[in-house]
């Protein structure tokens, strides 16, 4: 499109969870046991549309649910954030939709690092020799910059997850960061004026590789977008309660929820 024409572009919350998933196994806590069905978080990813279009952030283990509950029937593309188990382990279910793409692959994008540890993981995909058959018709590219699709214009946005940098993303008005414990100044630079910004927010209490609901809201204040939804959220937040005690800007993510923006 031209410089100065918008699209609409539709965010669906895929995964709202952090690598244990919402309940998690063998918990007997208050919200692993909740009834609210905010508080069933799968694996955190997301789903972006717009133009006819289909772009999946992670294909985390929980994608076939996420998929079948969304009734996603098609992809253009698949970015991943970075190689971590709870964002890549759900590529073999990538299958199904892949096979539409041909006689053309799927593009999977991903940082170099990124990128080689995926190829080494799945290596019977990428090495295409298992004689039977049935592999993902997918594609691994890097990136080292902004990526172009289909006419929209996806951001890398380094942020620090523990030790590694990883990449958050920006589309439009609208930025998807998970998995960080800090977001570099020249990374909170490229996130002025937005009208929806997700951030990893995991519980109240500090960890080495994850933020805070308290670090995240001084990230919302310091950039004042429209709207900051939080995700890769754990089983010490309950949905209900943790909301009501946010900002009214400020809301937890939760699976399967909708939100419109411009690209």
């Amino acid at each position: 499109p031209d410089c100065c024409e918008t699209m609409k572009a539709t965010l669906t919350v895929l995964g709202s969870g952090t690598s244990m998933g919402v309940p998690t196994i063998g918990c007997d806590c208050a919200v692993c046991h909740s009834r609210d069905p905010h508080d069933r978080r799968t694996r955190p990813s997301i789903l972006v549309e717009y133009g006819g279009k289909t772009v999946l952030i992670d294909s985390t283990p929980d994608f076939r649910e996420q998929a079948i509950r969304e009734h996603i029937r098609h992809l253009d593309a698949v970015l991943f954030t970075h190689s971590h188990a709870d964002h890549i382990l759900g590529l073999d279910d990538l299958r199904p939709l892949s096979y539409r793409h041909r006689p053309n692959k799927l593009p999977l994008y991903a940082r170099p690092a990124a990128a080689d540890f995926i190829r080494n993981t799945f290596r019977y995909i990428f090495d295409a020799d298992y004689k039977f058959g049935g592999l993902a018709q997918v594609e691994l590219k890097t990136f080292q910059g902004p990526i172009e699709l289909f006419g929209a214009r996806f951001d890398p946005i380094p942020v620090i997850h523990g030790e590694a940098e990883i990449d958050g993303f920006r589309c439009g008005s609208a930025a998807y960061l998970t998995d960080h414990s800090s977001v570099p100044e020249t990374s909170l630079a490229k996130l002025q004026n937005l009208d929806i910004l997700f951030l990893d927010a995991l519980r109240h209490v500090p960890h080495p590789t994850h933020s805070t609901v308290e670090n995240s809201l001084r990230i919302v204040e310091r950039l004042k977008p429209k709207r900051a939804f939080f995700t890769h959220i754990c089983h010490d937040l309950p949905h209900e309660a943790t909301n009501a005690a946010l900002p009214p800007n400020v809301q937890l993510s939760y699976d399967g929820m909708k939100l419109e923006f411009e690209i």
